[in-house]
């Protein structure tokens, strides 16, 4: 019988709230638990597209006798990751087209988004099946699109990032709590910049160890550059947005500095000898399941967090509204299922990766150093708009 409503649609909420997990997932009647089949499904698609790129020639042979792979170079390796990619996109780009704007609970399309896993499982084999027979200047007109919609998936995750840190901030600055939270508020912050000042630090001795390292010097400095910008600007008696909302952002680009510097292709002189070797050790590949854990962790974080995207005046939610907004959710996986496959490939199809390594290359440090260029501008933005709208409202209404 199929996963979802045994009779139709509104009956399949019948199921009290209260009953086990098994019995809701069987009835697809927990929306919030159907984040995480959602998550492990596209777990499932990273590992299968990783198992493609490092040992499909191995693990999967039958693969070079189909007319598309050509002997397995158009079905395995950078490829192959795109044929998985596209398989998920298309899986998650049916569950945007289907679940986008539902606005209440207890419909059709709610028990579709939570239930029936049967049929959506089967749904997402079925499409990742049929990649792997389409041909390949589709999955190379893909490759190309997905650079795009990776990137949208960076700025979508910018801007939830950024969200929360402003919320953290306005939270802890309210009246209610503002008082209690002074000393908390403080701690947070230095920690912040003590962190900051160490990891910068780090990375001037690990990854700037000689003059004639220019390039690591120049986006290491930069990076202390935006901080104090960022401080300056956040702490302007106009702004007044504090000294946390600063020192959070302050983490947020050294860890994509870093990011950005480990994603250099090894053998320079400005990178570790430690790195520079060809053989796979534990600490390589504790690295990369690591990585992999925390992009699907960045996915499904950033897929429930849509409110930071709502343009419109907020309203208070009516008792049966959904939880989270479900297109959005999927949105963010399709987008989600192409920037994995970017940093499988080193966002670029035909660089060839080492075993057990994501998002290495010259390419995904230079879209890391943008990403956190943005960043600070995005951030710079949501503290200066408000200021500048003021102004504009106030020569409007004297003139």
């Amino acid at each position: 019988m199929e996963s979802g409503l045994p009779i139709s649609c509104n009956q399949g909420h019948g199921i009290p709230k209260d009953g086990s997990w098994f019995a809701q997932f069987r009835n697809g009647s927990n929306p919030w638990m159907a984040r995480y089949v959602y998550a492990v499904i596209f777990l499932a698609s990273n590992l299968l597209a990783w198992a493609v790129r490092d040992y499909g020639r191995n693990a999967f042979p039958e693969m070079e006798k189909l007319k598309n792979c050509q002997g397995g170079r158009g079905c395995l390796g950078a490829e192959g990751v795109l044929r998985v990619s596209l398989g998920c996109f298309a899986f998650f780009f049916v569950m945007f087209l289907s679940t986008a704007s539902t606005p209440r609970m207890y419909n059709c399309r709610d028990s579709w988004h939570s239930g029936w896993w049967s049929a959506k499982i089967a749904l997402w084999i079925a499409l990742t099946m049929i990649a792997f027979l389409v041909p390949t200047f589709i999955v190379q007109l893909y490759g190309e699109i997905a650079h795009f919609g990776a990137g949208v998936f960076l700025l979508v995750q910018l801007v939830s990032v950024i969200s929360f840190i402003t919320w953290l901030n306005d939270y802890c600055q309210s009246d209610k709590i503002s008082e209690k939270c002074r000393v908390h508020v403080m701690s947070l912050a230095t920690a912040a910049y003590v962190i900051c000042i160490v990891g910068i630090t780090m990375m001037y001795i690990w990854y700037a160890p000689e003059p004639s390292c220019l390039r690591n010097i120049f986006f290491i400095t930069w990076t202390l550059v935006l901080i104090q910008l960022m401080t300056s600007i956040s702490l302007h008696p106009k702004v007044n947005a504090g000294i946390l909302t600063p020192g959070l952002m302050g983490l947020y680009v050294v860890f994509i500095c870093w990011c950005a510097i480990r994603s250099e292709p090894a053998g320079e002189n400005c990178i570790r000898k430690a790195e520079e070797s060809n053989r796979t050790d534990w600490l390589t590949i504790i690295s990369f399941v690591i990585a992999l854990l925390a992009m699907v962790i960045a996915t499904f974080s950033t897929g429930i967090d849509s409110q930071c995207f709502q343009f419109r005046k907020k309203e208070d939610p009516a008792e049966d509204a959904v939880p989270y907004g479900y297109g959005f959710f999927h949105f963010v996986f399709a987008t989600g299922a192409m920037y994995f496959a970017m940093l499988l490939i080193g966002w670029n199809t035909h660089h060839t990766i080492k075993k057990w390594t994501m998002d290495v290359g010259w390419t995904s440090t230079w879209v890391k150093i943008v990403n956190e260029w943005l960043a600070v501008c995005v951030y710079l933005w949501m503290l200066l708009a408000p200021v500048i709208l003021l102004k504009f409202r106030q020569t409007s209404e004297a003139a």
